[in-house]
Formats: C-alpha cells, structure tokens, sequence
C-alpha cells in the first residue's frame, strides 16, 4: 500500500485546514493514523480510525479541535483540524496496518504503511 498525504499549507491561530491521505489499494479493513513531528521532537500521535465500525481515537492536545474520518469508495482518510494553535504547528503523516490490535494504535511502529507528510505551519 502506498499512501499521498495532501493539504497542509500556512493558516493563521484559530483557522482549518483539512488533510487528505489517499491509498493506493482498500484500507477500508485497516487501522489507519495521523501522526505528526514538530522539529526537535518526536513523531507523535494525533488521531486513528479503527476498521470496520470506523471508531476513532484523538490524543487529548487534539481531542474536540480534530476530526478523522475516511471514504473507504475513494480509499482516503481525513483529518480535519479546527481551532488550530501555533503548537499545532508540524510535518503531518498518515499511517495504515492491516494488523494494527487497539492497544498500540498510538505507536508509530505498530504502522507499517506511511505517507510522505506534508507541512502544517500555524501563525501566531
């Protein structure tokens, strides 16, 4: 599976962006994940979306301000951010694994599948 991540730009404290992330082949029967990395930090989790049913999980610095969702016809997962902050700030990831159990979706090594990231730059 290959995985495009898109939307990120420039936006101002308190604006939305939503990010893209189209597979190459069906993840409708995968977990699938936002992970970002700020400079000088490492990867960390932001949301997932298990198979099947589709619930979803946020770390709490996103919890409320953050949606993911998917489109399993075109194969794509979303992340739409609301209320973004200059912590916000970072290169976001999508990630996918077919095999992904509930209690390690919030590692970055439980994925085997990622996308090239694409830069979220929040303004003050």
């Amino acid at each position: 599976v290959q995985l495009q991540a898109s939307g990120g730009g420039l936006v101002q404290a308190g604006g939305s962006l939503r990010l893209s992330c189209v597979a190459s082949g069906r993840i409708s029967n995968y977990v699938s994940a936002w992970f970002r990395q700020a400079p000088g930090k490492e990867r960390e989790f932001v949301a997932a979306i298990f198979r099947n049913g589709g619930r979803t999980y946020y770390a709490d610095s996103v919890k409320g301000r953050f949606t993911m969702s998917r489109d399993n016809a075109k194969n794509t997962v979303y992340l739409q951010m609301n209320r973004l902050e200059p912590e916000d700030t970072a290169v976001y990831y999508c990630a996918t694994d077919p095999s992904a159990i509930l209690s390690s979706i919030r590692y970055a090594s439980t994925y085997d599948y990622w996308g090239q990231g694409t830069q979220v730059t929040v303004s003050s």
